[in-house]
């Protein structure tokens, strides 16, 4: 299985082994729209997924022989829930340390109704910085997946500006939002 995202920190499913790959012709790209998990209906979010062009670096997974068919059961479920699937399973070539490995790998699926790859870097922070569903926001998303890539050594400088982004619209609608206050606070009544 080749991890890029949340399977990283959250892949539920056992494994005898876990390194660092390398997918070319693939890349992280916010590109699914999500009107639940982290965004809503009014405010839609982002998922990242695999999109095609450049290359990731990720990890791969060995899952117990004995397990596959559960574990994979229970990826088909978390990764395919919309209908149609907004991604969709495919095996790819991950280069490590040891040499190239086929691993299965959920990638996204342009012809499906919540792809939106045209978007530029500043929509999907712009978009992050405010979409929170009930597994939480985009932007806590997008720490958890940095940091957990920064502690296996990897590094994405897409993620890494990508995440200066956001910070900057949360610390100015924060400011916004503290002047407003003062505002309201320091007005005279009627």
């Amino acid at each position: 299985m080749f991890a890029y995202g949340s399977l990283i920190w959250k892949p539920e499913f056992e494994h005898n082994e876990e390194r660092t790959a390398t997918a070319h012709g693939w890349r992280r790209s916010f590109c699914l729209k999500l009107n639940r998990y982290r965004g809503t209906i009014d405010q839609p979010g982002l998922m990242m997924v695999l999109d095609r062009g450049g290359q990731c670096n990720g990890v791969v997974f060995r899952i117990n022989r004995d397990r596959v068919a559960y574990c994979l059961h229970k990826l088909v479920r978390r990764e395919m829930s919309a209908k149609p699937p907004s991604q969709v399973p495919r095996w790819i070539t991950a280069v490590t340390q040891k040499g190239k490995v086929k691993a299965l790998a959920f990638v996204s699926n342009p012809k499906g109704p919540n792809y939106v790859g045209d978007l530029t870097i500043h929509q999907v922070a712009d978009t992050l910085s405010v979409a929170c569903g009930h597994w939480g926001s985009g932007a806590d998303d997008l720490y958890t997946t940095i940091h957990n890539l920064q502690h296996r050594g990897i590094h994405d400088s897409y993620l890494w500006r990508l995440q200066s982004l956001v910070a900057d619209r949360i610390v100015a609608t924060n400011e916004r939002l503290q002047c407003a206050r003062a505002r309201c606070t320091n007005s005279d009544p009627v």
